[in-house]
């Protein structure tokens, strides 16, 4: 395993002096009341991942998302319609609120093909564009215009494969959004990833604070010690773990870093079963046979050092949107939806090109099991840190270099409730200002 010297203190950090050096205090990862206005500051404003493309194959192709981090009982259906446009609605019917689209348990997401929505409740339907066609016993309503009972739409808008949606009819356009670093990503083939695999846990923590877990690997060599041979255990414990790159563009950024074990230069360092498999961690060490994941087909925005040894470049996409892309031709995504101050739900989903045979089925069913053993042991650490700072005892902590993105993180949102609190006449009394944070 190669170990890289580490950078003199502050040589990340000092790129951006608007974040500071000061202790970062955490007092928003435990109060109610900044909950509730990250929720409609950050939450309601911002455009949100909720799948990918290949969840619609056919025209008539739907699935719903409940979005309690909106506001409670909030659910919208994505549908492909006619033409091939994917939409956005609220999951409820224009008639008496019902539900629209749910099978046994209103509560659980459902997805299917139809050709339109008819509610359960009286039988109103819906085109797949959201047109009201057809009331039961309409004649019975009082100069009720069909045309002005359509679904109500949400913002909907797709990049790279990927489906957004935003709850601020106001927002600019995902792109602008999205900004360079998705620009820079533009022509990976995410598409021709489509076996996956998807992982779901209900988290007792601050959404933040599992993003803080993935965006620095200083806790690698502590944390996942276990899960290496004792030969890289101690080499790992001795030298610690630096990342190549830190990027901050905007509301975003992003963390750059060597390979490891994709594929290891001795397969000593690695479990009996990854050496079979020759998979693991880091993913499948075989490149898949296609276009687009050699080191000189990479888009711009990957492995932004150009490092010889580059393994993976996990973009962060304010708010809860991580995508993660792998040396050897696979990715993942991460998905933080907070349902209080102090709970969310996490997703992952690890997509992979489709298997041809039974060694590479296996190799992508390691890499999504050793997966979740190491976020098992990254998520264990939160409850316990939430209960901690929720005491209050201590709300301010320091960060080191190699934590900037926590640092980013934290201050972006505070960044996007004291604007929001401008807008709205409210007092910043009860928070610290965007400097103090940080």
């Amino acid at each position: 395993m190669a170990h890289f010297p580490k950078p003199a203190a502050g040589s990340w950090t000092e790129n951006w002096p608007e974040l500071g050096t000061a202790p970062v205090n955490y007092t928003d990862s435990i109060d109610p009341e900044q909950w509730k206005l990250e929720q409609q500051a950050i939450f309601r404003k911002c455009w949100l991942n909720v799948g990918r493309v290949e969840r619609l194959p056919k025209v008539g192709s739907y699935f719903t998302r409940e979005m309690p981090s909106v506001g409670p009982g909030t659910s919208i259906i994505i549908v492909k319609d006619k033409d091939g446009t994917v939409r956005s609605f609220y999951n409820l019917c224009r008639h008496r609120g019902n539900k629209l689209v749910w099978n046994d348990y209103p509560g659980e997401e459902v997805s299917g093909a139809c050709r339109q929505f008819t509610c359960k409740y009286h039988a109103w339907r819906y085109a797949l564009n959201g047109d009201l066609t057809f009331i039961q016993q309409e004649n019975e309503f009082f100069d009720v215009d069909k045309a002005d009972y359509g679904l109500k739409p949400v913002r909907c808008e797709v990049w790279e494969g990927f489906i957004f949606v935003n709850f601020d009819d106001d927002a600019e356009p995902l792109t602008d959004y999205l900004g360079d670093f998705a620009k820079g990503l533009e022509g990976y083939p995410f598409g021709e990833m489509t076996e996956t695999y998807s992982y779901r846990a209900e988290v007792n923590s601050n959404w933040k604070l599992f993003i803080d877990a993935f965006v620095e690997f200083y806790h690698a060599p502590i944390l996942h010690m276990k899960q290496a041979v004792k030969e890289e255990a101690d080499k790992l414990a001795g030298y610690g773990f630096e990342a190549l790159h830190y990027d901050i563009k905007g509301q975003h950024s992003m963390i750059s870093s060597w390979g490891g074990m994709s594929p290891p230069k001795d397969e000593n360092m690695v479990k009996p079963i990854e050496r079979v498999l020759h998979s693991g961690l880091f993913g499948p060490w075989d490149r898949p046979k296609i276009k687009g994941i050699l080191p000189d087909e990479l888009p711009p925005a990957v492995n932004p050092s150009r490092h010889h040894a580059w393994g993976q470049d996990s973009f962060e996409f304010f708010p809860n949107f991580t995508l993660l892309l792998w040396a050897p031709g696979w990715y993942l995504t991460y998905h933080y939806w907070p349902t209080d101050v102090d709970k969310h739900i996490f997703e992952c989903t690890l997509y992979f090109v489709p298997a041809t045979n039974t060694r590479e089925r296996l190799a992508h069913e390691l890499a999504a099991v050793t997966f979740k053993e190491y976020a098992f042991q990254d998520a264990n650490t939160l409850e316990a840190t939430q209960t901690q700072i929720g005491t209050r005892a201590v709300t301010e902590f320091p960060l080191c270099d190699q934590e900037i993105l926590l640092r980013h993180l934290h201050h972006t949102a505070h960044r996007y409730v004291d604007k929001y609190k401008e807008e709205h006449g409210l007092s910043k009394a009860a928070t610290n200002g965007s400097a103090a944070h940080v």
